[in-house]
């Protein structure tokens, strides 16, 4: 199955909720009037797009569909697929790799997907001939260290972690320790999805940040924020939470083959204006795909 269908079929069920709604609305009206573009807004609501979001791109459709004189709703259609385009091209879409190492943060509340994000992000790095270490920062959840073991087998990472409760910043600084002996290419660090209170986390995630900097200083970073597809607009609420705490630099949306509410993809990006480098449309290791804007979109409609 080729890249396209791939996310084609993971985004079936979103399509077939937007076909039975924006097919609607493409195909039921034979002009280009206010009811059309009522119809239209609502129809992206419920996909989840949201209110800012849907507004705005409907807003921008009228000024295209007027500067451009456009008559037919296909016609229509066509200038709102390159509308939600430009709404997801915020930043690069591939995640920044320069150094060696190269260090990627993978934060996100627990149950999202994290840990498997991390576990396919490396087989697809090692896949590449990367030299990848993983090191397990989530110390709080008894299972996590055992799950991203499980994964270094899997990928043919390298994995550094510690006894249940260890302090997370001191794995980090091992890892980081490894990563240069080991002459890593790429660190992944797993974090804690949970403390007790959002200043535990914001305390907790800048020792780690601190660490980082003081070790490699120069080295690449990005802060991946791994959200889960089907939880819809809490997901961007989260998001923004994670914005604020972390300095998010990029987000992976996994599950996205179980919801009908796909559309929260351009939400995110929209409202946070920081790039969906990753989509999840499966549980294979290549289910997580890199992502194409345009792709998504032409998936979507």
């Amino acid at each position: 199955m080729g890249f396209f269908d791939k996310i084609k079929a993971g985004l079936t069920k979103t399509r077939d909720a937007l076909s039975n709604t924006l097919g609607g609305v493409f195909s039921g009206f034979s002009q280009i009037d206010e009811d059309f573009y009522e119809e239209l807004e609502e129809c992206l609501i419920l996909a989840d797009l949201g209110v800012d979001t849907a507004v705005k791109a409907v807003e921008r459709l009228r000024k295209i569909v007027k500067e451009q004189h456009l008559k037919e709703t296909e016609q229509a259609k066509e200038a709102l697929k390159g509308i939600l385009v430009e709404m997801l091209e915020v930043g690069s879409p591939e995640l920044k790799l320069d150094t060696n190492p190269s260090v990627v943060l993978v934060i996100g509340v627990n149950g999202v997907g994290k840990t498997t994000t991390i576990g396919k992000i490396a087989t697809q790095l090692v896949k590449q001939g990367k030299k990848v270490l993983l090191v397990a920062g989530d110390t709080f959840r008894a299972a996590a260290a055992d799950q991203l073991q499980v994964w270094a087998g899997r990928s043919g990472a390298d994995i550094v972690r510690q006894h249940e409760g260890a302090d997370p910043a001191s794995v980090v600084f091992d890892g980081i320790q490894a990563a240069k002996a080991r002459k890593a290419d790429v660190i992944l660090v797993d974090t804690a999805g949970r403390l007790h209170n959002k200043q535990n986390l914001m305390n907790e995630l800048n020792k780690i940040s601190r660490i980082v900097e003081r070790e490699l200083p120069n080295a690449s970073r990005e802060v991946l924020l791994v959200l889960d597809g089907t939880t819809g607009q809490n997901g961007l609420i989260q998001a923004k939470q994670f914005k604020e705490i972390a300095g998010v630099t990029a987000i992976a949306l996994t599950k996205l083959d179980g919801t009908a509410k796909g559309g929260i993809v351009i939400a995110v990006a929209d409202a946070l204006q920081i790039p969906v480098k990753f989509i999840g449309v499966g549980e294979q290791a290549d289910d997580l795909m890199p992502f194409v804007a345009k792709d998504f979109v032409e998936a979507l409609l």
